[in-house]
C-alpha cells in the first residue's frame, strides 16, 4: 500500500468547477448544484482504499451534521477502474448504500477534475467559505 501525502493547494484558491454524474441518483451535477449555503467540503476517496474505509463512518457523521447546518459535502473518486474495478461507478453506488452516504458521490472518469484540485490521495479533503475559496 502506497501513502502519498496530499498536495498544499493555497489557501483562498477558488473552487475549482465541475459537472460530474453522481452514481447514488445517476443525475449529473455541476460544482454550484452542490455547494453549500454556507461553505463546500469536497472529499476525494475511492472504495478499496484503506484510509478511506478506516475513516468512512466518522465522514458520514461528520457530513450528516453539517449538510444541515448549510455545508455541502460532495464525494469524487478518479480512479482509472481499468486498474482498480472495485471502484467502478456500479460498486461506489454500492459502497455508499451499505456506508449511508446520502450525499452525492460523483465519479470523475477522466480524473480531470482530481487534476484541477490537484487531488494526490485518498482521502483529501478540500473545504471552502462561501465564497467558493479554500480554507
Amino acid at each position: 500500500m502506497s501513502r502519498t501525502e496530499s498536495n498544499m493547494t493555497p489557501l483562498g484558491t477558488l473552487a475549482p468547477k465541475f459537472h460530474l454524474k453522481d452514481t447514488n441518483s445517476n443525475y449529473e451535477y455541476f460544482y454550484d448544484d452542490l455547494k453549500g449555503s454556507k461553505g463546500t467540503l469536497v472529499i476525494f476517496m475511492c472504495n478499496h482504499c484503506p484510509f478511506v474505509i478506516h475513516v468512512i463512518q466518522e465522514i458520514v457523521m461528520i457530513a450528516n451534521d453539517y449538510r444541515v447546518q448549510g455545508l455541502g459535502i460532495i464525494a469524487i473518486s478518479s480512479n482509472d477502474i481499468e486498474k482498480y474495478p472495485q471502484d467502478s461507478p456500479e460498486l461506489m453506488t454500492e459502497f455508499a448504500f451499505q456506508n449511508r452516504m446520502e450525499f452525492p458521490y460523483l465519479f470523475d472518469k477522466t480524473q480531470e477534475v482530481a487534476k484541477a484540485y490537484d487531488a494526490s490521495c485518498t482521502p483529501d479533503f478540500f473545504l471552502f467559505d462561501i465564497e467558493d475559496r479554500l480554507v
